[in-house]
């Protein structure tokens, strides 16, 4: 499959990506079992076919060691060169603690090591209380880590805008911040993308199918509950749209959004996607992949084949309209993961 050139996107003069990127959360456990021959024959099927960029984090369950699996098979087989265009982004997730130097290059190594890269194409940094000021010393051991080779790039994950703008003041080089952006969580719009322009940031959104309810599948169905939220992903934004307006007007938007897909000749989560990625500060946009299990390499490829135009946006955001503002609800972005 021959993607557009429109597929890739560039976050810094040397970092080559594709606009949709493969999630793998999916294999933390949290969604069912994966077997990993299966998985690292989707990986390849799914690089194959031009989505070339992988987000996981050292928490990911075996995430970083299908890595290493994958990219080993891939050199045996098609040698170094086949490695080229791949890029693979981690992240450090450490409890709150005390920081030092060796704290943050052991946990470094560990994922340096389990994924067999010397130098990491990006690590992403979450930090969990905003009142442990620990993290100052975190990202400036981190950047140092950058300076010297062992990082490529610098990433933030569910930073709100202030402490990524403490941040990018101290002068620390940070290419991106994984944050929670869709047609239901718009909250990065109003304070993260300003920042984002004035610091030439760019955003790797993730949720934005919503774990799958942004389908067809959910289209003029009752409103799923319990055992019916049969996975992490779909019990978390589940829980988001509740907070967001109701399944009444969230019907409403999967009727909005088929109208609009039916003109294209695409999906509902096609245009969900495409929604997201027409921010000129979003990099790319995370689609989860449960691989072995199910795959949308054909439907995601169809993200690239149509663009929204003024009345799409007219129409969609109509409905929005009516939602409630959660920035006033749960706070900037990654709030809802410190309250």
């Amino acid at each position: 499959m021959n993607l557009p050139l429109e597929s890739k996107t560039f976050l810094n003069s040397n970092l080559k990506i594709s606009r949709i990127i493969n999630g793998m959360w999916q294999v933390s456990g949290a969604h069912g079992y994966i077997n990993k021959n299966e998985a690292i024959k989707s990986m390849n099927l799914h690089v194959e076919n031009g989505f070339t960029t992988w987000d996981l984090a050292d928490h990911y369950g075996p995430a970083e060691d299908f890595v290493k699996v994958f990219r080993e098979q891939r050199i045996r087989e098609q040698k170094e060169e086949s490695l080229e265009d791949l890029k693979f982004f981690t992240k450090w997730v450490p409890r709150p603690q005390k920081i030092t130097r060796e704290l943050v290059n052991k946990a470094i190594d560990i994922s340096r090591n389990r994924m067999g890269i010397e130098t990491l194409d990006m690590l992403q940094f979450h930090w969990w209380e905003y009142q442990d000021k620990n993290y100052l010393k975190a990202i400036t051991f981190l950047d140092d880590l950058r300076k010297d080779g062992t990082l490529s790039t610098l990433g933030l994950t569910n930073f709100d805008t202030e402490h990524t703008e403490e941040f990018l003041k101290m002068g620390v080089k940070i290419v991106s911040n994984q944050v929670q952006y869709s047609l239901i969580d718009r909250r990065p719009e109003q304070l993260m993308v300003p920042l984002c322009k004035k610091y030439n940031v760019k955003l790797l959104a993730y949720g934005t199918l919503c774990g799958g309810l942004l389908t067809e599948k959910y289209l003029n169905q009752p409103e799923p509950l319990g055992e019916q939220l049969y996975t992490a992903s779909l019990s978390k934004y589940k829980n988001m749209i509740d907070r967001w307006g109701d399944w009444k007007l969230f019907q409403e938007l999967l009727q909005t959004l088929k109208r609009i897909a039916s003109k294209y000749s695409v999906t509902i989560a096609n245009v969900a996607v495409r929604y997201v990625l027409e921010n000129p500060v979003v990099g790319g946009a995370i689609i989860g992949v449960r691989l072995g299990i199910s795959e949308h390499i054909e439907q995601n490829s169809k993200t690239f084949s149509f663009s929204l135009n003024q009345d799409d946006f007219e129409e969609i955001n109509r409905v929005l309209s009516k939602s409630k503002d959660l920035l006033q609800i749960i706070g900037d972005c990654g709030d809802e993961y410190r309250r």
